[in-house]
């Protein structure tokens, strides 16, 4: 059943590959809750990693992370191996890499905020137009006076200096409105709570540690622990958006390979799309047509087709359909859009078969020789080679201490950027104005003191039986006076945090 060069999905009236030469063509699992998209995304990481691809995916349920461990099989798993005739079925683990943006399942994912840029960052945000503008604004700023925007404390100190220099800039770039800054202010704190503030900063993610092969030429499987981050879903899907966008700049173009250079699931792909202005749309649309050139395969899982837009959906051509349902007309509708988008096949009605389909069946078309689909098959997919379900703790503690990330993520860099370099102009500025009160402050007494001489001699007194103080004395007091308030000063600033007494 296992052919060189192909990835076997299942079996219909034929057994199903899915070709690694087009394999960077993207794709497309789609089904209603518990069909089976799960177990169909594991079989075909499994596939790819076995081939030599690397693969990365996002686990928003925690049960993929079974696929680094062989034992044990369960009974179904041998059972739907020999109702397909599955006879190459053997067990296996794969290597893998554990990712979370908290640190808590995985190692540290982190990216800086010079990288996100103005329009993800805007999308995380949800930001309207004339905030944009203002965040574009000061990465503008930023990059023109080459400061570092690495994490958020480096952003709230752009945005305050920008706030201070607001009628300079203005006259640039246009209105920088202090609401809009205010504004998004408050939109970083809500997503520092929301535990962003974990992921901003470095070590920056290399793309190159998502694209390692094991000694036995296996890809590993990076596997993205998102079941908190779900609670995030804005953060979840921008991040997932930016790791697609660093793939596309950071790697050279190489045609249609043998294989892929790296394979990449995204699932619950609708969130990506919800909400989502056409502008974004329209560079999702663009990266996802120009990876390929990459040696990218893009893969969206959702549960319906019509989660995502037509002009993304016309790209993904290789398709797995699970079950759906057809109770409400907007289920209808997904129904008959699904159907529409397979190469019909004489024995079946596609549209009819996709809400008849049982667990682990699936409605599959492929690009075949010449890059056409292949007609439509009903599939019983096979079942995954790894444990289906999620390790212990304690098994996924183990494959971490042996990662070949080890040590490179888990603690935080914290280098000089924008916050380091705006505070010290700030402190500098400060220290330039104290200096230059003190230097008139002390010219004025040297001025007092001088004229107190000249009167003194004028006076000609014989002794001095006054209590008066001398030039120098007066100097010298004065002097005294001038610390002891700036001490002063600094104990109150330091204290309660503002600039009192300047």
């Amino acid at each position: 059943m296992l052919v060189d060069g192909k990835i076997y999905l299942g079996t219909s009236t034929r057994p199903e590959y899915l070709s690694l030469k087009y394999g960077n063509r993207h794709g497309l699992v789609t089904g209603a809750t518990g069909t089976g998209k799960t177990v169909t995304l594991q079989a075909l990481a499994e596939g790819f990693a076995a081939a030599g691809v690397p693969v990365f995916a996002a686990d928003i349920k925690g049960d993929l992370s079974g696929v680094a461990k062989g034992q044990p099989i369960q009974e179904w798993q041998t059972k739907r191996a020999e109702e397909i005739g599955f006879t190459d079925y053997t067990n296996d683990a794969f290597p893998v890499i554990f990712w979370d943006l908290f640190g808590k399942q995985g190692h540290p994912v982190r990216a800086t905020i010079s990288e996100m840029g103005p329009v993800l960052l805007s999308r995380i945000l949800d930001l309207n137009d004339t905030q944009e503008g203002v965040l574009n604004v000061a990465f503008r700023v930023a990059d023109e006076e080459g400061l570092l925007l690495l994490d958020l404390k480096d952003l709230r100190a752009m945005l305050v200096n920008i706030q201070e220099r607001a009628k300079d800039i203005s006259a640039r770039y246009g209105n920088v409105a202090t609401a809009s800054i205010g504004s998004i202010q408050r939109a970083l704190l809500v997503l520092e709570q929301q535990g962003a503030d974990n992921f901003f900063g470095e070590r920056a993610l290399e793309i190159a540690d998502l694209m390692r092969v094991d000694t036995d030429g296996r890809g590993f499987i990076s596997i993205l622990a998102a079941d908190q981050l779900m609670q995030s879903p804005r953060l979840y899907s921008t991040f997932l958006l930016w790791l697609l966008s660093e793939l596309f700049e950071q790697l050279p173009e190489v045609g249609d390979p043998d294989k892929p250079r790296m394979v990449f699931f995204f699932d619950e792909a609708h969130l990506l799309f919800d909400d989502a202005p056409k502008a974004l749309i329209d560079k999702v649309e663009q990266v996802v047509k120009l990876i390929r050139s990459k040696g990218v395969g893009v893969y969206f899982v959702t549960q319906n087709p019509i989660d995502i837009p037509e002009a993304v959906l016309a790209q993904l051509s290789n398709r797995v359909q699970h079950a759906l349902r057809a109770y409400t007309p907007r289920e209808q509708k997904a129904v008959k859009v699904a159907a529409e988008t397979f190469r019909p096949n004489p024995d079946f009605s596609t549209e009819a078969v996709i809400t008849q389909l049982g667990i682990g069946e699936a409605l599959v078309s492929v690009l075949e020789d010449k890059g056409i689909p292949s007609m439509v098959g009903r599939t019983l997919i096979r079942p995954p080679s790894a444990q289906v379900g999620p390790l212990n703790p304690a098994e996924r503690d183990a494959i971490m201490a042996n990662s070949p990330v080890g040590g490179l993520y888990d603690t935080v860099v914290d280098r000089e950027s924008a916050f380091e370099i705006l505070e010290r102009r700030t402190r500098d500025r400060q220290l330039a104005e104290e200096r230059a009160k003190y230097d008139a402050d002390d010219r004025a007494t040297q001025e007092r003191v001088a004229k107190e001489q000249a009167r003194e001699e004028r006076a000609a007194q014989p002794r001095r039986t006054s209590s008066r103080q001398t030039p120098a004395e007066a100097a010298m007091n004065s002097f005294a006076r001038t610390v002891a308030n700036k001490l002063g000063n600094a104990i109150v600033r330091g204290i309660l945090g503002s600039m009192k007494g300047r």
